[in-house]
C-alpha cells in the first residue's frame, strides 16, 4: 500500500463511526463508476440460465454445515 494510503488510513481511523461510514459509503459507490450499464441484465440472464440448469438436472449438493466445516478445517 502506498505511503499516501497509509497516512489516509491513520487519519480516517480517528474519525467517528458515522464519519467513517459516510466515507465508506462514498468509496464503495465510487467503485461503480465505469461499470457496464448492462451488467445487471447480464447477471439476470446468467442467474436464469443457472436456475434452469438446476431445474433440468437435480443438483447434488452438500449441506451448509459440511461446507463450512470443510472451510474452517482448510483455513484454520
Amino acid at each position: 500500500m502506498s505511503e499516501t494510503a497509509e497516512k489516509l488510513k491513520l487519519e480516517l481511523s480517528q474519525l467517528s463511526a458515522k464519519e467513517r461510514a459516510e466515507i465508506a459509503y462514498f468509496l464503495i459507490h465510487s467503485l461503480d463508476e465505469g461499470i457496464d450499464d448492462n451488467l445487471e441484465v447480464i447477471w439476470d440472464e446468467e442467474l436464469s440460465q443457472r436456475l434452469d440448469a438446476i431445474n433440468r438436472n437435480p443438483a447434488i449438493g452438500e449441506s451448509a454445515l459440511q461446507v463450512f466445516s470443510e472451510l474452517r478445517e482448510k483455513y484454520s
